[in-house]
């Protein structure tokens, strides 16, 4: 997929200085420091607001990981994001599990999805590839649709029990799930952090740059491709289903195409192939949504604009551009 990655990973140019002690002591820093923020936010914020953009956040450096370090475009995610909500909002409802078992669930149906999606999609290159995982998503859309009985349809399934915690701590006030939330987030973060800079990692990034070359050096690309569409779609799968124990609903908005628009968008905003470009994005595009409300259907026009913008402002995203001020990957 080095015709992707050639034209939108910013941070290619800036692997070289990755392993250098400046840079580590800075990530470390930002690590420390989201930690921070993560401790006194639902303190200075609403819990719910906070939570949503973490849930978003997991999901857009999910997708990140796909796009920015594999290469590889997906017009899906909302797929694997949807379905895990479906079913950690149904084992929840129904089954009585409790929350974390259920988003365990979610999860793994998400990261069995991406499994066999993933291993029809990396047959293709290109736009081919893109346009494949858009049918199969919009194939998870219509199965959404049309099963009444599981996802509720129309309706989506509400009143989502949020249950007690390993059957002993509740988590039906907002601040009590916050904690299990941010846990979450932290935990898929260092993941993908670990994952991006480990020797998997580097030969996904050699692959997104030059697959020809790296199929010469005896690397199965396709292997490596898949691994990490399943990795991708299972954290957002962990994202979704999150977010169906936060808001106690699953709904069609969840599986939609329009939400793996929102995620790509988030993605760009913050920074292409950048580690927190992601998490910036999110909160841009989640607090837009949060304080343009009274705009109606305008926000998306608003949100059209600030992209239209970003792209012919900030190529790279916003923590792209700052990452070029200081020559420093971020």
């Amino acid at each position: 997929m080095a015709d992707i990655a050639s034209t939108d990973a910013p941070a290619a140019g800036l692997t070289i200085g990755e392993t250098d002690d400046g840079t580590a002591r800075l990530h470390r820093n930002l690590f420390i420091g989201i930690a921070v923020l993560l401790a006194i936010a639902p303190f200075v914020a609403y819990p719910v607001f906070v939570m949503k953009v973490l849930c978003f956040a997991l999901f857009a450096l999910a997708f990140n990981l796909l796009l920015g370090y594999g290469g590889l475009l997906s017009f899906g995610h909302a797929a694997y994001f949807g379905m895990a909500s479906y079913v950690s909002a149904y084992t929840a409802k129904h089954w009585g599990l409790t929350p974390e078992l259920a988003i365990l669930s979610g999860t793994l149906i998400a990261a069995l999805l991406g499994l066999a999606f993933g291993s029809l999609a990396i047959r293709r290159q290109g736009i081919y590839f893109a346009m494949i995982t858009l049918a199969l998503a919009q194939m998870a859309f219509f199965f959404s649709l049309q099963t009444p009985r599981f996802t509720g349809g129309e309706d989506g399934i509400q009143a989502v029990p949020r249950g007690k915690l390993f059957g002993l701590v509740s988590l039906a006030d907002d601040r009590a799930l916050y904690w299990l939330v941010a846990a979450i987030f932290l935990g898929g973060l260092l993941l993908i952090y670990r994952i991006i800079h480990s020797p998997f990692g580097q030969v996904c990034k050699a692959i997104r740059d030059n697959e020809p070359r790296a199929i010469s050096l005896g690397y199965r690309a396709s292997q490596y491709k898949l691994a990490v569409f399943v990795l991708s779609a299972g954290l957002a799968g962990l994202a979704g289903a999150t977010k169906a124990i936060v808001f106690q609903l699953a709904s069609l908005t969840d599986v939609h195409w329009s939400m793996s628009g929102e995620v790509v968008l988030m993605t760009l905003v913050g920074g292409l192939g950048t580690v927190f470009g992601p998490i910036v994005g999110a909160l841009v595009i989640v607090s837009m949504q949060n304080f343009l409300a009274t705009l109606g259907a305008w926000v998306t026009v608003v949100q059209g604009i600030i992209f239209v913008i970003c792209v012919l402002l900030f190529r790279e995203g916003i923590v792209g551009v700052i990452a070029k001020w200081i020559k420093k990957p971020l």
